[in-house]
């Protein structure tokens, strides 16, 4: 049974998927914004919340744990200097997921071809 096991395992190993969000994170704190697939972005939100939350308690220990995830000190410093000041006084739901009108180019399929 699959019961209180929580997020997509999306076709990857552990390691691998840990990775793939640590990535992904640090671009979307870099960028503020990323083009990905839906299911991805909805675990990607997962993480990404975690660190706001964490970054509004703007202490030592916290800013540490922020550290062990995106293990970048000027990547740290921005998430707590401008990036979480602007979520001052919400209770969660920092992260928009927006559809893009068409399909990504990575997974369109030419269905109407013949062969």
């Amino acid at each position: 049974m699959r019961h209180r096991k929580a997020g997509r395992k999306l076709n990857r190993s552990d390691s691998h998927r840990k990775a793939m969000f640590r990535n992904m994170a640090k671009s979307l704190l870099t960028y503020e914004r990323i083009r990905t697939t839906e299911a991805k972005a909805k675990e990607l939100r997962r993480v990404v919340e975690k660190l706001i939350t964490t970054a509004l308690k703007n202490d030592l220990h916290a800013r540490r744990q922020a550290y062990k995830t995106l293990n970048n000190h000027q990547l740290v410093q921005r998430l707590f200097d401008e990036i979480a000041p602007r979520f001052q006084g919400g209770n969660g739901g920092y992260t928009r997921i927006v559809k893009l009108s068409t399909p990504r180019k990575a997974t369109a399929r030419p269905w109407s071809s013949s062969s």
